[in-house]
């Protein structure tokens, strides 16, 4: 580590620890990394393109008798989607005691229900992986929680003893459940700080052990196969009694030292931050453009969208994309609008109104789906999330195949279209319905999105002619297909939106070679004539484009009038100067 980097390193380690303990710990961070730099093998740097897309799915989503769920994912994705992904996000695949993987037991290990490391290792010769860094609690069940309760003396402050007496008003609760968890210890009943659960205690960053356990951790997952680190709800990292407990400066210092092993260790790690709060919190794990989170999760985009499509107007969704800064070349949005979760309200505060947001949810509940609500601290709750699959939150249940599929489809272009990398959950790819039947079995509202497929099934209904799932899979692989093959799709190629009609999301993305692509999408179930010369741009006329969607040739003039079908999908590419051959 050259001299630059170290006096970085500890200048951060000292605000967080204290200049005695921050010497330290840097000693300790030096021999990690020269173990792990006698264990793996050197990566060259590289960045994201159009031609990332990365795929959203639990490690047992698709199942097949008794062969290792993870074997079974493998055969799936290698059979249907090897040209077509990039990257696939397995979710938490440790051995864990609830939360479906969200509370885990052991780091280091893989659940033997799914496989094993050998298998994870497999994967990713074929797809960059995301493993999930669940790093601001761990279960009850786990080792370290048990020695903590033993009274083990290594583990005393690996969790946050807190007096229930104290006022805990200022905190962000994520759910509507008790802050503390009484547990009783070798020392007595002790009340510990559990932000998501009482089977999911926080982890104590104040002590610096936690820290570099973590780190240690964090290390040998680029060395199992992880391109891609997803460190999940980090905005709860430090606590602070007297504040929101949320986004403090150590925890933004914890996660600058997290990229700065990383660039030493194992540079082509693309660290993402999931942080399910508004816009401007979520954007400030960027940092300074280069010292943080390489991505953030754009969570603003799922509800936005949905709104979009429910009410036909795109008013809404085209002025918070306006208002998105450029990212530099060291950073771009995580872009999704379907996930393992349900769809996050919180950060579309300030952009949606409350009566917006409550009759969003009304819909969710006329299309089969629930909603979820958090405690705000003064005796009342809020939606926090909607539990949905997101293809029923668009359509109604008595919507026909071809509307559903249309209107899907019209989702998954805007998300493609946007600047930043996009990742598709698994059900939509695959066009998946609500699982109410989870929902019974699990007492869980998420458990609606989270339905284990049996592999024969799922391949007999994506071969059969005219089923949902086929004509699902095979419209989203066309949008794909396109994207991965256009530099104007790029992460960070220029975005800017087009105003124009509220009932069209448009805009334009331009490559570094100045090539353009416009973007029309009709939100609605009506049939649309667009007049070009709304669009206000700077084509010549005369000059010849093409929609990269239908391969239709179209020539630019005055009178150009543009028809568009019910949630009918454009994307018009010009090349530089108007040179169209």
């Amino acid at each position: 580590m050259n001299m630059a980097r170290t006096n970085a390193l500890l200048s951060k380690l000292d605000f967080i620890y204290g200049n005695e303990k921050a010497h330290v710990i840097l000693q300790h961070i030096n021999r990690m990394l020269t173990r792990f730099s006698e264990q793996s093998q050197a990566k060259e740097k590289r960045w994201v393109s159009e031609k990332d897309v990365m795929l959203i799915t639990y490690g047992d989503t698709i199942r097949s008798g008794n062969e290792a769920p993870f074997q079974t994912l493998s055969r799936f994705l290698l059979l249907n989607c090897k040209d077509l992904l990039s990257a696939v996000h397995i979710l938490p695949f440790y051995p864990y005691s609830s939360d479906d993987g969200f509370s885990v037991i052991d780091y280091r290990e893989v659940n033997p229900d799914l496989g094993n490391w050998d298998d994870v290792t497999e994967l990713s010769y074929h797809f960059d992986l995301m493993f999930d860094e669940v790093i601001n609690h761990i279960s009850q069940h786990s080792r370290w929680f048990q020695e903590y309760l033993s009274g083990n003396a290594e583990f005393v402050d690996y969790f946050i003893e807190a007096d229930p007496l104290a006022d805990y008003s200022s905190v962000t609760r994520p759910r509507a459940l008790p802050l503390l968890t009484k547990f009783n210890t070798s020392s007595g009943e002790k009340s510990i700080w559990t932000t998501f659960s009482a089977d999911q205690i926080d982890l104590n960053y104040a002590n610096e052990k936690v820290f570099l356990e973590i780190l240690e951790i964090l290390l040998m997952y680029t060395a199992r196969g992880a391109r891609y680190i997803r460190l999940d709800a980090i905005g709860f990292m430090w606590k602070k009694l007297g504040t929101t407990c949320m986004h403090l400066e150590e925890t933004h210092a914890l996660v600058q030292v997290i990229r700065d092993v990383l660039e030493i260790a194992a540079q082509d790690t693309v660290i993402i931050t999931e942080t399910n709060v508004p816009h401007r919190d979520n954007i400030s794990y960027f940092g300074n453009g280069s010292n943080e989170a390489h991505m953030v999760y754009q969570f603003p985009l799922p509800p936005l969208t949905l709104h979009t499509l429910h009410t036909g107007n795109s008013s809404k969704l085209q002025e918070w994309a306006m208002s998105l800064e450029p990212t530099t070349n060291e950073t771009a949005f995580f872009n999704f609008i379907a996930s393992h979760d349900g769809i996050g309200v919180r950060p579309v505060e300030g952009i949606l109104t409350k009566e917006e947001v409550n009759i969003m949810a009304d819909k969710v509940k006329e299309h089969g789906g629930f909603v979820s609500y958090k405690a705000n601290g003064d005796g009342t709750e809020s939606p926090y999330e909607l539990n949905i699959n997101y293809l029923n939150a668009l359509s109604h249940p008595e919507d026909s195949i071809q509307l559903k599929v249309k209107r899907f489809s019209a989702a998954h272009a805007i998300l493609l279209s946007f600047m930043g990398m996009p990742a598709i959950y698994i059900h939509s790819l695959f066009g998946s319905q609500n699982d109410l039947e989870g929902v019974k079995v699990t007492g869980r509202n998420r458990s609606i999105n989270r339905e284990q497929l049996q592999y024969d099934l799922l391949q007999l209904e994506l071969e059969t002619e005219g089923s949902l799932r086929r004509q699902v899979f095979l419209s989203l692989k066309k949008l794909i297909e396109i994207r991965t093959s256009e530099p104007c799709f790029h992460p960070n190629a220029a975005q800017h939106v087009l105003k124009c009609d509220d009932r069209l999301f448009t805009l334009v993305r331009k490559s570094s070679e100045a090539d353009e692509v416009l973007v029309i999408v009709n939100v609605t179930n009506d049939t649309l004539n667009l007049p070009f010369s709304e669009l206000k741009l700077a084509w010549m006329d005369g000059e010849t484009v093409v929609d990269l969607i239908s391969s239709l040739s179209i020539q630019i003039k005055d009178s150009l009038q543009i028809n568009l079908e019910p949630y009918q999908v454009i994307w018009i590419k010009r090349l530089k100067g108007g040179d169209n051959k």
